[in-house]
């Protein structure tokens, strides 16, 4: 293993993308604990000690990576540019322009990334006015007051530092994906999600001793061998290309086969469906808390932040079920491969070409999105009821809830598995370029 790591670094080029992608990892940590100007400090401390509680906090920092609580230049993280590429990619469904755009290759595709961010600088606005009311009137964090001097300008300044670090993240995501390796978008959430676990770990150790935070590291590590087990599954349906005489050459003739991942949306889904619950989560800490309005915040504090609600449970596994078929339906088209297969002479054996072959892919896909959507809704959800059930977490009481719904669940582990074995693709591809053994067999 040590001589695999090692040949990473000796290819140059594969080494100068490693370090670039450290590089601006490094950038953005840094600059999650930078406050924004005004933010009072010592309120800080207290914000981070009640968000290590759970409860909303808990839930809207996941992938902020603690920068929220800080409430730091990159506060808002990266979950503005995910909440455009989720509305972006369901307005493409409905919205026959962005469906032409998606058909255009690498153009259209230029035009949907130019959109998509203007929609993440504009919902980063939104949040970003939203949390510098929230931190001084104590919508989400009772008594605490982050912004003493609260003025005009002093919002003015908040709303422009959030959304410049937003802008910068998204461009530095992008550069880790034009010059570095992996997907600098997913890398960033990945950093985000890893970069609370050991304070998160030591949390649960200090407050329920050394039995559960070993309880903890088990569930995890059997978590984490399944999710790798099904990340790397696959069906691969055969295909066979007629041989086709051209002059006095044979062309054709050879075998391949289509892959499909049991888990073909990945985490999407997963992202999407926690980008879902941190709305209703975030608006309604905005309204009053006495009247009617006050019962609707009880209600969605007890329901869809505690990860132990039947409701929470109910919502969130639907959501990632649903949100799994509509990527998939949009990843992998059965009509365009199988128009693809025919227009290469090529066929599925016993399949013919054109319509069949277009439902049997449909049939197949369907099949196996099914067990892959049910394992990462399992996933999300029984660690947190194993968790509270064996270590007697609650979201409610504090203890340890923090650690035991976000940065142990399913939801990080299978967040951080899924883009590290992304990742050491990329880079078991790029030494396998250059007759370096990968890391992967």
């Amino acid at each position: 293993m040590l001589q695999r790591v090692l040949n990473m670094f000796r290819v140059a080029d594969l080494r100068g993308k490693i370090l670039f992608s450290l590089m601006i990892i490094a950038i953005y940590r840094l600059g999650a604990f930078v406050p924004a100007p005004g933010v009072d400090v010592e309120a800080v401390q207290l914000l981070r000690d009640q968000a290590n509680q759970g409860g909303i906090l808990g839930f809207v920092q996941l992938f902020s990576g603690g920068a929220l609580t800080q409430f730091s230049v990159f506060a808002l993280g990266i979950m503005p540019y995910i909440t455009a590429s989720i509305i972006m990619q369901i307005l493409g469904v409905v919205i026959p322009k962005i469906e032409q755009w998606q058909q255009q290759g690498a153009i259209g595709q230029r035009k949907i990334t130019q959109w998509t961010r203007y929609l993440t600088i504009s919902i980063a606005v939104v949040q970003s006015t939203s949390f510098a009311f929230l931190f001084h009137s104590g919508g989400l964090v009772g008594t605490i007051d982050l912004l003493p001097e609260f003025n005009a300008w002093t919002v003015f300044v908040v709303v422009l530092t959030l959304t410049t670090g937003t802008a910068l993240l998204m461009w530095m995501g992008e550069l880790i994906t034009q010059r570095g390796i992996g997907n600098g978008m997913s890398l960033l959430i990945f950093t985000s999600v890893v970069s609370t676990l050991p304070a998160q770990g030591s949390l649960v150790q200090a407050e329920n001793g050394n039995v559960a935070l070993i309880i903890l590291i088990l569930v995890a590590i059997a978590l984490l061998v399944g999710i790798v087990f099904v990340e790397q599954g696959q069906r691969r349906i055969p295909v066979q290309f007629a041989k086709r005489v051209v002059g006095k050459r044979m062309y054709g003739g050879q075998s391949t086969y289509i892959p499909l991942k049991v888990n073909q949306s990945g985490v999407i889904p997963i992202i999407f469906a926690s980008s879902v619950l941190y709305l209703p989560t975030l608006v309604a800490t905005a309204l009053p808390s006495t009247g009617f309005w006050g019962s609707i915040q009880e209600w969605v504090d007890g329901n869809l932040v505690d990860p132990t609600s039947p409701v929470y449970l109910a919502f969130f596994g639907l959501m990632i079920v649903g949100f799994a078929y509509f990527y998939t339906a949009i990843s992998f088209d059965p009509a365009k491969q199988a128009d693809t297969i025919r227009k290469q002479g090529g066929f599925i054996p016993g399949i013919r070409p054109g319509p069949q072959t277009e439902r049997y892919l449909a049939r197949i896909l369907s099949r196996i999105t099914f067990p892959g959507a049910m394992f990462i809704a399992a996933v999300a959800l029984v660690p947190s009821i194993l968790i509270a059930v064996t270590i007697g977490t609650d979201s409610s009481s504090g203890a340890g809830a923090g650690a035991g719904g976000f940065a142990f669940g399913g939801i990080s582990l299978l967040i951080a598995t899924g883009v590290a074995l992304e990742t050491m693709k990329q880079i078991d591809s790029q030494l396998m370029m250059r007759n370096y053994e990968g890391f992967l067999k």
